[in-house]
């Protein structure tokens, strides 16, 4: 066995599951339409998502729960709305755990 066998081995594969259900949630075309917008306006409401990315709000709302599940981004209230961030500081955790893992 090679040490590239044995370093898959020994890989913890409950971190793998939480890893894959990120890139899952950030490879999606509508997904990553919705990273963008929020990466410009740097802090967004629901309502200006989908009227920017023209979609119906339930579908914008469907797609920020999964973003928000997999901590892709935040939530804050304020007053009646919710406004949205990207967790820019996880976004780069699992950038950085992709390359260490395609450069292993």
């Amino acid at each position: 066995m090679n040490m590239k066998s044995a370093a898959l081995k020994n890989l913890p594969t409950d971190k793998i599951d939480i890893a894959e259900s990120m890139l899952r949630a950030i490879k999606h075309p509508l997904r990553l339409k919705i990273i963008g917008f929020i990466d410009k306006s740097r802090e967004v409401n629901v309502n200006k998502i989908y009227k920017a990315l023209k979609i119906e709000q339930s579908v914008a709302s469907q797609q920020l729960r999964i973003l928000r599940e997999d901590d892709i981004v935040l939530a804050v209230k304020k007053g009646k709305f919710v406004f949205y961030m990207l967790n820019y500081k996880n976004i780069a955790r699992i950038i950085a755990s992709v390359e260490g893992f395609l450069n292993s």
